[in-house]
């Protein structure tokens, strides 16, 4: 089978296009035939930084693909689903990069029939810290369903981007008044194709004037993409709110006015999705499984999140793409022709 490998930490060009046995799953492991890899910053943060422990690394935390075989212990009935994995090279080195990934087990979820495969390989680390970024706060739902935000205010910082777009995308179907911003019109049609009900333009516009005539209580929750962002997010947030950070570089500062924040006993929170809670993250797939078979969250230029999508042997210009900001999601095309074939005519 065709495998993407790096087994040193460099630029992109570390990465070679191998061939590698195909794994045998073992207790508590699938072996996934792969349809979709989705490529996400952190592949290429840890590629950039980081040796891999085991000598060699497949990258791609996402995917989406068809079950092929189980392990020990594995409900066989797995065997032949369309499934979309998550966080399957934390801790492993199996990623999603590979025609065949052996990926725990707990970390697979069934895919719906009409859900295109896709877009299962666009839901994982986005949609799991979004969902984590919108119920941290002490005030809102911890579940993210129809009717759970009703009444609330959110703001999204980046509409625009993969988590931006998957935060958008949830609070609406679950009922929120979402607001976001964008830096420019183009982003800004995406931002409510995604389902957001106010968009600012924070090149053109003043974003806490803008926030306050149309939320003059605040936002109830903050989806915020940068600290630089903090001194403004201050001015929106609501009593009682919460500011969710989910991006930032190595020695990145974040300044906040400490006794405006206090006295609106607002709470300002920090995602990492990889060393989130477990249950945490078991409620986000939850839900997000929910939101899918609801058909709640989707993926195209439509949904606000236009696709990029490169053949496996691309898997360099890929990572390129999404360390320069690449608008939408990028995806790596690993076997998707299988996937139909052998997983239903969607996707």
């Amino acid at each position: 089978m065709r495998a993407v490998v790096y087994e040193r930490a460099g630029g992109a060009e570390v990465l070679q296009l191998v061939e590698r046995e195909v794994p045998s799953p073992g207790p508590g492991e699938v072996l996934l035939r792969v349809a979709f890899s989705g490529v996400n910053p952190t592949d290429w943060k840890v590629r950039s930084t980081t040796a891999p422990p085991a000598g060699w690394q497949v990258p791609g935390q996402d995917g989406s693909g068809v079950v092929e075989a189980v392990g020990e212990g594995v409900d066989p009935a797995l065997v032949g689903r369309r499934v979309w994995a998550w966080e399957a090279a934390a801790g492993r080195p199996w990623g999603t990069a590979a025609e065949r990934v052996l990926a725990l087990a707990e970390r697979v979820v069934p895919l719906p029939d009409q859900a295109p495969l896709e877009l299962g390989a666009a839901l994982g680390i986005p949609f799991i810290t979004a969902h984590r970024c919108l119920t941290l706060g002490e005030s809102a739902p911890s579940r993210v369903a129809p009717g759970t935000f009703a009444g609330r205010t959110v703001l999204v910082q980046g509409g625009a981007g993969a988590v931006g777009n998957a935060a958008i995308q949830l609070a609406a179907w679950a009922g929120a008044r979402v607001l976001t911003t964008v830096s420019g019109p183009e982003k800004g049609a995406l931002a409510t194709a995604a389902g957001a009900d106010v968009v600012v333009d924070y090149r053109r516009e003043d974003v806490v004037d803008r926030v306050r005539a149309v939320a003059p209580a605040g936002a109830d929750v903050v989806v915020e993409v940068s600290g630089a962002n903090a001194a403004t997010t201050a001015r929106v947030v609501a009593q009682h709110g919460a500011v969710a950070l989910y991006a930032g570089s190595p020695g990145e500062q974040l300044v906040v006015p400490l006794r405006e924040q206090m006295t609106l006993n607002a709470q300002w929170h920090f995602v990492l999705v990889y060393s989130a809670p477990a249950a945490a993250k078991a409620a986000a797939v939850e839900d997000v499984a929910a939101a899918v078979a609801a058909g709640a969250v989707r993926v195209g230029p439509d949904a606000g999140l236009p696709l990029t999508v490169l053949p496996l042997e691309e898997a360099a210009r890929a990572h390129e793409a999404v360390a320069g900001g690449a608008v939408g999601k990028v995806l790596l095309d690993v076997g998707s022709a299988h996937g139909r074939a052998d997983g239903g005519a969607n996707g």
